[in-house]
């Protein structure tokens, strides 16, 4: 199933809402294409500085971290802890190359902060830690937990008729885990509508294809089994993940769960489906191909 029921209408930062002018319509999606290639790049300068980090999980995750900050989620990055704030859970922690570079991007924290990743005493951990990071709501890294902490911090707003919604981006690997499915139960026992789960199937874990463990047609029934919506979307498409944020926001009574096909490491060709990018950091040369792929001449 894939949704088709409309869009939200939230505008990007700097961009006029949409409007029925497709010339307005083009600029928002351009808009965010734009800010997706420049944030994979900085995510891979990161894990190059770094030495360390994972490639292929951070680039399929982007295009959905640019499009909940950019355009869905109704944040303050100059008051990350403001209290009506939509939050985010990102449960591949992994990613946090992704995560961070977003967030600069947002505004949340200096450019300069970059550099720091992955310093064992720097604000940018490996893996996020909310302690140390502006715009990081929980910190993650051990697989399976981010639904459990969504779930409760979604019901608590519940309990105190606070009306932010509530993003659990998880990867596909992490689907495995048993406590994800005990999450599941719960949230929808408790018709936690202003939870939203977004899975980045990019098809691959560490060692294998996800396929093997866990097709996306058994995820997607599994989902619906445990009394959920299910959606299936195109990860790199904004239009769609407009259209699929939009019908996950406006259920009352039902937790919605979005499944986006990705590709890892996309957006750069020797990276896409390659599963040994799982992790690694690529050489000053590589990063250099990645950036003319990404950005060409414009910087």
């Amino acid at each position: 199933m894939t949704a088709r029921e409309g869009v939200s209408g939230r505008a990007v930062v700097g961009v006029e809402p949409e409007s029925p002018d497709t010339t307005a319509t083009t600029e928002w999606k351009q808009a965010l294409s734009d800010i997706a290639r420049e944030v994979r790049y900085r995510a891979l300068e990161m894990i190059h500085w770094a030495g360390a980090g994972h490639p292929g999980g951070s680039l399929s995750v982007i295009d959905i971290l640019v499009h909940l900050y950019f355009r869905a989620m109704n944040v303050r990055p100059e008051t990350p802890q403001w209290d009506a704030r939509d939050r985010l859970i990102l449960g591949k922690g992994h990613a946090t190359a992704a995560l961070y570079a977003v967030l600069s991007r947002r505004g949340y924290m200096h450019d300069h902060v970059l550099h720091q990743y992955g310093e064992v005493r720097g604000p940018l951990q490996c893996h996020p830690d909310m302690h140390k990071t502006p715009g990081v709501d929980f910190s993650t890294g051990s697989l399976g937990q981010a639904l459990s902490v969504a779930a409760g911090m979604t019901l608590a707003g519940c309990l105190r008729a606070a009306r932010f919604h509530v993003y659990a981006v998880l990867g596909d690997g992490e689907m495995q885990e048993g406590q994800v499915w005990e999450a599941m139960r719960f949230t929808a026992e408790r018709s936690l509508s202003r939870l939203i789960c977004i899975v980045d199937y990019n098809g691959y874990q560490q060692s294998r294809a996800t396929p093997e463990a866990l097709p996306l047609e058994r995820l997607a029934k599994q989902v619906e089994a445990f009394g959920w919506e299910v959606a299936v979307i195109n990860g790199h498409n904004f239009e769609e993940l407009e259209e699929g944020i939009a019908w996950a926001r406006r259920t009352k009574d039902q937790p919605r769960c979005i499944i986006a096909r990705t590709v890892k490491g996309k957006g750069v060709s020797f990276m896409e489906g390659d599963l040994s990018w799982h992790v690694r950091h690529p050489t000053h040369a590589e990063l250099m191909v990645a950036r003319q792929e990404l950005l060409g001449q414009r910087h």
